[in-house]
């Protein structure tokens, strides 16, 4: 598991985009691979991890979930767009909440299931979710009171997240907030998933928690909140 940056500061802009979009189908397939319930083969030595066994009964989910809502619970009839949203619009209580849904997601499977059955489930709040990566959304400037972006960022590089903290500050409206979670190496149980997810498909870098709010601040990013979890430290900020 890599801790170096995918590219090198001399590297052109086109290359960099080339490496991003290689990363992105990586993640995308093994994220594809999952909603399809298909068989991942792992070798024996991962298999005898506790950490697998938890994966395979289900216990695994509660620890790397992050509970968002936590530190920034959706406000009524707030615009609120969720970053690799994967299917939560149908998971998590939006109804509740009667704040609008925008997602989106670099996993086609995931974006089509959400579009399929989110007006389904409430045509007011759900308002569709686009194809497209972090670092360039599909939406207008200063549309969003809360953008959400939880579950992903450990799979690429600072530099990556430094361009999505540049469009997610475009997005927002002024006074908004940025609500993401980064995996904490410092934890007990992250290197054995980095381990378990690397053989799963997707590479994760295990960055220091000082680097990633370097990274924050370099993006004019203010640290408004940050909960720990078992796995993941969530962050909200504000531009």
């Amino acid at each position: 598991m890599s801790k170096k940056p995918i590219t090198t500061p001399s590297t052109t802009n086109t290359n960099q985009s080339d490496k991003w979009q290689e990363r992105l189908a990586q993640v995308a397939y093994r994220f594809n691979q999952q909603y399809q319930n298909q068989t991942f083969e792992l070798p024996i030595e991962v298999q005898s991890m506790p950490i697998y066994r938890e994966w395979m009964t289900g216990i695994l989910t509660d620890k790397i979930v992050s509970p968002f809502w936590e530190i920034a619970q959706p406000q009524k009839n707030q615009h609120c767009l969720d970053i690799g949203c994967g299917v939560s619009f149908l998971i998590y209580p939006w109804r509740d909440w009667q704040a609008f849904f925008y997602g989106q997601e670099i996993s086609n499977l995931a974006r089509d299931t959400l579009n399929s059955r989110g007006s389904q489930l409430n045509s007011k709040l759900f308002k569709g979710v686009e194809l497209g990566s972090s670092h360039h959304l599909n939406y207008l400037s200063n549309q969003f009171d809360l953008v959400i972006a939880t579950g992903f960022s450990c799979y690429f590089p600072l530099e990556y997240w430094s361009a999505v903290l540049v469009e997610v500050k475009r997005v927002l409206k002024p006074g908004g907030h940025f609500v993401f979670d980064i995996l904490n190496p410092e934890q007990p149980l992250a290197e054995d998933w980095a381990v378990l997810e690397t053989y799963l498909g997707a590479e994760v870098f295990l960055e220091p928690v000082t680097e990633w709010e370097k990274t924050i601040k370099a993006g004019d990013a203010k640290i408004v909140k940050r909960q720990s979890g078992e796995l993941f430290d969530l962050y909200k900020v504000r531009f």
